[in-house]
């Protein structure tokens, strides 16, 4: 590619993260909950054909944009091409397909330009209520913690699906609320549909897919320099904390391989009877969170960087399985960043000595010791 050519994507792509941003606030400022408005407690994102992330918002949390990055796909498989329509916009709010809790909305709109597929918009919001016995740990399962919300359309073809709208004002205890987010939501989507398509046509662009090879290919060569630096081999850390009545153990393996990073809950004590249980999309997208803090913080978070994390667990509070309560699932979610973070320290400590620093191997290295806030880093 020449370098007109370098620097005409790299414009395009500084343009998509535009066409996200003004998504997201879109949600900033027609959300209903408190939370969103005020705490930004959301994630906005567009994705290529294939459910692939290319750009999120820099608006949300890490809990909603890794999810995120993963539900979409969820979606895809859930609706066929031949039933997606323009003016579609299809939600759910299943933990285990969604971002972890009953009380988060994700919402998926394709993108058509000349009645082709050439995106999809995501965004998730916490939404005030969602009926059952309200945000707290005391469920027993999930069916008592709320309506359940299955993938399906909330809107086709521009139409929208006012049976799903009726149910959801007899479920919940603030219906005009809850309604509303719903709305805010759907409108979040349309306003990147509509950005994303100005700047196609401005451009002259028919298709996504050069662009998304610039954006996935140059963030893998990135991510791939930055992890064949790191130090290789295995370390663990547990993680002891307050549980509903007693204490509960975290405990995970990192391994840094020659071009990959896992992390490993084996070890972390058994799903609980209350409802702090985590299912294992959000464990999965705080660990990649405390990943990326870790080994590339500057590398824009999209489907290619992600690719580079695995990780697993056998069943446990880290990842639950329906029916689970999980309502407060975020109580230990939250605590993935410093369990991870926690292991990778272990290296640290293991090449410090009394008079010198440790290097960590290579200067492109940070050590990063558990901290209140994970994406501090501490050179070590």
């Amino acid at each position: 590619m020449s370098d007109i050519g370098e620097i005409r994507m790299q414009v395009m792509w500084n343009r998509l993260i535009s066409v996200v941003e003004e998504q997201a606030l879109t949600l900033l400022r027609t959300a209903f909950s408190t939370s969103v408005r005020e705490s930004g407690d959301l994630s906005a994102g567009v994705f290529d054909p294939r459910g692939q992330m290319l750009a999120q918002a820099v608006t949300g949390t890490p809990g909603h944009v890794n999810t995120m990055a993963e539900a979409v796909l969820h979606f895809m498989n859930e609706i066929p091409r031949d039933n997606m329509f323009e003016g579609d916009t299809y939600v759910t709010n299943d933990p285990w397909q969604g971002t972890g809790h009953l009380h988060d909305i994700t919402m998926v709109s394709p993108s058509f330009l000349n009645g082709e597929l050439v995106a999809f918009f995501a965004c998730t919001a916490h939404v005030v209520d969602v009926g059952g016995r309200g945000f707290g740990a005391d469920g027993k399962s999930v069916y008592e913690e709320g309506i359940q919300i299955p993938i399906m359309k909330f809107a086709e073809k521009g139409e929208v699906n006012l049976d799903l709208v009726r149910i959801l004002r007899a479920n919940v205890r603030e219906p005009n609320q809850v309604v509303g987010d719903f709305y805010s939501l759907a409108a979040c989507n349309e306003v990147g549909h509509r950005r994303l398509v100005d700047m196609m046509k401005e451009i002259g662009l028919t298709s996504l897919d050069g662009l998304g090879e610039f954006i996935f290919s140059r963030t893998r060569d990135a991510m791939l320099e930055r992890i064949e630096a790191l130090p290789k081999g295995s370390w663990s850390n547990e993680l002891v904390t307050d549980g509903y009545d007693e204490p509960v153990k975290l405990a995970a393996t990192v391994s840094v391989r020659d071009d990959h990073v896992e992390v490993d809950f084996t070890g972390t004590d058994p799903m609980s009877r209350w409802g702090i249980n985590c299912p294992i999309i959000y464990s999965k997208a705080y660990a990649c969170y405390a990943l990326k803090c870790m080994v590339a913080p500057d590398i824009p978070n999209n489907a290619a960087s992600l690719a580079f994390f695995t990780v697993s667990s056998p069943v446990n509070i880290l990842n639950a399985v329906r029916p689970a309560p999980v309502a407060l699932r975020h109580i230990f979610g939250h605590m993935v960043p410093d369990l991870v973070l926690g292991a990778f320290s272990k290296r640290c400590r293991e090449k410090s000595s009394p008079k010198a620093p440790a290097r960590c191997g290579t200067s492109t290295f940070r050590c990063v010791r558990p901290l209140a806030h994970p994406a501090a880093a501490l050179k070590c």
